[in-house]
């Protein structure tokens, strides 16, 4: 196994955690570990959004740079009398990639292994076979006989369920695999910026943001930015990655290793054309590669941010990433430095006469 140097151990650590939307307590525990060096003040808004801030001027520009801290999942919704789990999806999932992976429920009295189980093919008829089984039609088997038994090891209606997956550094020491990239690399991406400005002269007060929530509506960023009242918003995400077999670029541009990927639309924002060009103009400077994507369906946490308060220019940039919305996904390390670089150097740049000009663009 590869030795992991600090920045992955860090990766590890938020990756590894476990926190569906509702219940981000221990992914919010993580990011705090690692994010307190370099704040200034920590807080949490009234839905636990962690906000880590982070004093370069007083009175200057308020930046916020958000990840969300929670990662799609499963609840718990009732015990059947022979002991197995029925469970609501919490985030978007495509029921093709759920059958047969292995989950963690976290009870109350701890954790407890479970797999995604449903009718066996060899009792379907061939019709029934050719079809992808209904999310609606499976369950959680932790092994239990009976509804008492799994209700003596802790389980409850309410309880999470997370895809157990094991962070993996690739024969490619770049490509990193791990379960719940969306969004723990926000997180850290977050966490890094503060790190990189840690004694640097910057003309503004910054807020390293885990939100809570997004994967249901992006709703933690609507509270976390009406506490903080940004005057700029960037939300660090993954991004689509088009590099996979099949995939054409009309259907995504975005490929990994390539620069962190600045997004032009989405579902839940037009970007704002003014911090786009800006952000574009420093990368342009100082040769940090990007690369430009759209997209028609989904959103991020710039979708709330940039509707808060009196309306906030916001962008979204994000790490081309495969697989999400799974148990695994993968992304590569490049784009992650090169995110953390570009936006540290952004926020440098952002005096109050620059954040004028950029508003009203």
């Amino acid at each position: 196994m590869t030795k992991l140097d600090e920045t992955l151990t860090m990766l590890k650590d938020l990756t590894d955690a476990k926190g569906i939307p509702g219940n981000e307590r221990e992914v919010r525990e993580v990011m705090k570990k690692y994010i307190t060096p370099f704040a200034d003040e920590i807080t949490t808004d009234g839905l636990g959004g962690l906000i880590a801030k982070k004093v370069g001027k007083d009175g200057g520009p308020k930046v916020m740079v958000a990840g969300h801290l929670d990662e799609v999942g499963f609840m718990i919704t009732q015990i059947d009398e022979k002991g197995f789990l029925r469970f609501q999806t919490v985030g978007g999932w495509w029921s093709q990639v759920m059958l047969a992976q292995r989950v963690t429920i976290v009870t109350a009295k701890g954790e407890i292994t479970g797999i995604i189980g449903s009718k066996p093919p060899h009792i379907l008829s061939p019709e029934a076979r050719k079809k992808p089984v209904d999310i609606k039609e499976m369950f959680i088997d932790i092994g239990a006989s009976s509804r008492e038994e799994a209700q003596e090891w802790g389980v409850r209606p309410g309880d999470m369920a997370v895809p157990y997956f094991e962070f993996t550094v690739m024969n490619n020491d770049k490509m990193l695999l791990a379960k719940a990239w969306d969004n723990r690399i926000g997180c850290a991406i977050a966490i890094d910026v503060l790190k990189q400005l840690k004694g640097a002269e910057h003309p503004n007060v910054v807020y390293g943001v885990g939100t809570v929530q997004e994967e249901v509506g992006l709703r933690g960023a609507r509270t976390a930015a009406q506490t903080i009242e940004p005057d700029i918003g960037f939300a660090v995400d993954v991004g689509i990655a088009g590099d996979t077999p099949g995939i054409s670029e009309k259907d995504a541009l975005g490929k990994m290793g390539k620069g962190p990927q600045i997004i032009l639309y989405d579902a839940s924002m037009v970007s704002h054309k003014g911090l786009r060009d800006f952000v574009t103009g420093v990368a342009d400077e100082l040769n940090i590669p990007y690369q430009f994507d759209a997209i028609s369906g989904g959103g991020t946490d710039a979708g709330s941010i940039h509707l808060s308060v009196k309306g906030v220019p916001s962008l979204a940039i994000t790490i081309a990433t495969r697989y999400i919305h799974s148990h695994a996904a993968m992304l590569h390390r490049d784009d992650f430095e090169n995110t953390v670089k570009l936006i540290t150097e952004v926020i440098k740049r952002l005096d109050k006469d620059t954040v004028n000009s950029i508003t009203f663009d």
